[in-house]
């Protein structure tokens, strides 16, 4: 349920949706993206804005909050123990035809998961790679330990629409045949208000997703365009045609805002993360006002 309060000021760009509408055109145009999908939800306001956020993108490692949620579920289930043990391994079945394959140490944000094979970590340990430095082998282990189906069908028990949840990340036959993640701009803002509006599971959990979320330690997106007062809890994700940041900002002396910032590029384009940055700044701006961030 969203929470809607009066604005104690009018704020003359969400008044105007046309207007802001073709703020972010004009980014899309000027940025060389081939597209551009915007969601915003302002707990403090009510306003609701979207620019084609109902577009499918692939996912990237936006899926990670899906799962993030999917593995909660399954502690507020009792089925998992944050310091529950699972043994690492580098293997998986592919969603294509049940080969096996490997994710790569060269394409892993983060190496000292892969160091622990043979070895166990906790379910805290693996959520907290998965979403901070977006490492690919503990986002598998996870996927694996709770099962594709089952978290699929959490998400569909919140009754969110936008995201698809198909198969582990790196399933490169998978990939070949059309078998791929998706997500639309709303439906991570759906994902987003759940645990920013204490809705996932328990407020306790709730939180301990959010935690972890703030734990993000790349910020090229959506902080860059905010000043430095801003805290933000958020997920990235890149591949050679996507980039794309999807978080909850926290300013000071108010309620936070949900915004899902979905860009496709052609594989050899730049200005990816000057784009999601430029996007966040419009956002804010359109919110709180014109402010040097």
């Amino acid at each position: 349920m969203a929470i809607r309060n009066t604005p104690k000021t009018p704020v003359p760009s969400l008044q105007s949706p046309t207007a802001l509408q073709a703020r972010f055109a004009e980014l899309e145009a000027r940025s060389g993206a081939t597209a551009l999908g915007i969601g915003l939800v302002d707990f403090e306001t009510g306003a609701d804005f979207q620019y084609h956020a109902d577009r499918w993108f692939h996912a990237a490692s936006t899926i990670k909050v899906a799962i993030l949620v999917g593995v909660f579920g399954a502690i507020f289930r009792g089925e998992l123990l944050p310091q529950s043990r699972v043994h690492v391994r580098n293997r998986f079945l592919s969603a294509y035809d049940g080969s096996p394959y490997r994710v790569r140490l060269d394409r892993d944000a983060n190496p000292e998961i892969h160091r622990a094979v043979g070895r166990t970590l906790r379910v805290s340990e693996l959520a907290e790679a998965m979403i901070t430095t977006s490492s690919n082998l503990a986002t598998n282990l996870l996927l694996d330990l709770v099962g594709l189906d089952l978290l699929q069908r959490q998400l569909d028990a919140f009754g969110l629409d936008g995201i698809d949840l198909r198969r582990g990340v790196e399933d490169e036959k998978a990939f070949e045949h059309g078998i791929s993640n998706r997500v639309t701009a709303r439906g991570l803002i759906g994902l987003l208000r759940l645990i920013g509006e204490e809705h996932a599971f328990s407020p306790a959990l709730s939180r301990q997703m959010l935690e972890v979320l703030h734990g993000q330690q790349f910020k090229s997106g959506i902080p860059a365009g905010l000043p430095r007062d801003a805290r933000v809890a958020h997920k990235t994700g890149e591949i050679s045609t996507v980039a794309h940041d999807a978080g909850l900002i926290y300013l000071p002396d108010r309620k936070p805002y949900a915004l899902a910032v979905l860009t496709e590029w052609e594989p050899s384009a730049t200005g990816r993360s000057a784009t999601i940055a430029a996007a966040s700044y419009l956002a804010y701006a359109a919110l709180i006002g014109d402010r040097d961030p």
